[in-house]
């Protein structure tokens, strides 16, 4: 998938013929992003986390770089994964958006730290963009190639975002899309809309994924209900939708048990319209569940997996659902990336309305225990190990052109 890649010798001038003898063994990564799983847990910080790990097993010398969540020492080694805390943690969202000033603030104690050592490979995450320059900065001096992964590309979103303020979010994710010729897109829809903005170069697809073993060996747990929903409660993921979806849903099933997991700037209003629309008996909302394991167990004991954002750039709670053996309903719109899981008769795909969420949540009651084979096979592809092969050749070939 990558046609050319430029890359750089590092700073002490290693030769084309010790990188190739260190590959296959050894390469030194860092990871950029604000955020650290699991201190705070959503698909980009999963995804580095899930990949660190694997790579680490493997014999890789993996470092992450973001804000320190943790009590004690800058850096802090987990399962052989090293977690730099370059600064203090500041508030992810402001009035419900993701705060500028965080990530600026990030992004500039970010540098000193990044050069303390040297890499084989920076791979920066795009969003929130302006690491992204910190990490080119790096990169530059020490001669290493960067990699940015980009997760989902908002271009003219930055308007409904910012209002008129957008332009300024608009103009800085394009910039970024110049720092590098080394891309990688979550998905293919990312990829389009990458290309769509005006990347010339190659741009490889490599996905999210699940721990497929480790969600096949738990049981359900044993509080039942029959629709989840597992995610951050922000605007963008509709989760009002949702609940009144399920009051439509209570119309034909007076007993039915929605579970909505995560936590968010939203959730307190999201409470007052359960409360609202008489639905306190019918909806729970756990808040943030810090075991990665008691979300599969309640998905596990659900019956069907409700996406209604408008803004995804790939959905890996959908895919666990899916492993689960749960169907997905998720909203057919240009940014949200679940759509693209949805084959095979492994989910419906409906409009963002309260009507069509709970007709097709009923549809998934009816035909569930026909679509769980379909389900469970959508899902084995997605397997981490087998997309950390694809990140390890990937490197491997960054640092070999």
């Amino acid at each position: 998938m990558v046609l050319f890649i430029c890359t750089h010798f590092d700073s002490h001038g290693r030769d084309r013929a010790e990188i190739y003898e260190r590959l296959g063994r050894k390469v030194k990564i860092a990871y950029v992003y604000d955020v650290i799983y699991p201190y705070v847990k959503g698909g980009a910080e999963k995804r580095i986390w899930e990949i660190s790990k694997r790579l680490a097993r493997k014999g890789h010398e993996v470092h992450i770089f973001g804000m320190k969540f943790w009590d004690g020492g800058a850096v802090l080694t987990k399962e052989d994964v090293y977690l730099h805390g370059v600064c203090e943690p500041k508030e992810l969202y402001v009035e419900g958006r993701r705060s500028i000033k965080e990530a600026i603030y990030y992004a500039r104690k970010l540098i000193r730290p990044l050069l303390k050592e040297d890499y084989e490979v920076i791979d920066c995450q795009a969003f929130p963009y302006f690491p992204c320059f910190s990490a080119k900065l790096c990169s530059t001096l020490k001669r290493t190639p960067l990699v940015i992964t980009w997760h989902e590309v908002w271009d003219d979103y930055w308007y409904e975002y910012l209002g008129k303020k957008g332009v300024f979010g608009q103009v800085i994710e394009r910039i970024t899309t110049k720092l590098t010729g080394n891309m990688i897109a979550v998905s293919d829809r990312t990829a389009d809309d990458l290309k769509r903005v005006g990347v010339k170069n190659d741009i490889s697809v490599i996905t999210n994924g699940i721990d497929c073993g480790t969600i096949a060996n738990l049981a359900a747990s044993e509080e039942k209900t029959d629709i989840i929903f597992v995610g951050r409660l922000i605007k963008e993921k509709n989760v009002d939708v949702l609940i009144k979806a399920v009051g439509l849903v209570k119309n034909e099933i007076t007993a039915v048990r929605c579970v909505i997991i995560g936590a968010g700037p939203a959730q307190n209003e999201l409470e007052l319209l359960a409360a609202d629309l008489d639905l306190e008996v019918n909806i729970e909302f756990t808040g943030f569940l810090a075991e990665y394991e008691s979300v599969i167990t309640r998905m596990k004991s659900s019956k069907v997996f409700v996406s209604p954002s408008t803004r995804e750039g790939f959905g890996i709670a959908a895919l666990e659902a899916n492993a689960c053996g749960l169907p997905i309903v998720t909203v057919n719109h240009a940014m949200n990336a679940v759509c693209d899981l949805i084959k095979d008769d492994n989910g419906f795909r409906c409009e963002l309305s309260e009507a069509d969420i709970a007709v097709k949540i009923l549809a998934s009651f009816d035909r569930r225990v026909a679509m769980e084979t379909s389900c469970l096979e959508s899902a084995k592809g997605y397997d981490w190990d087998i997309i950390v092969a694809a990140i390890e050749n990937y490197y491997e070939t960054v640092t070999r052109s």
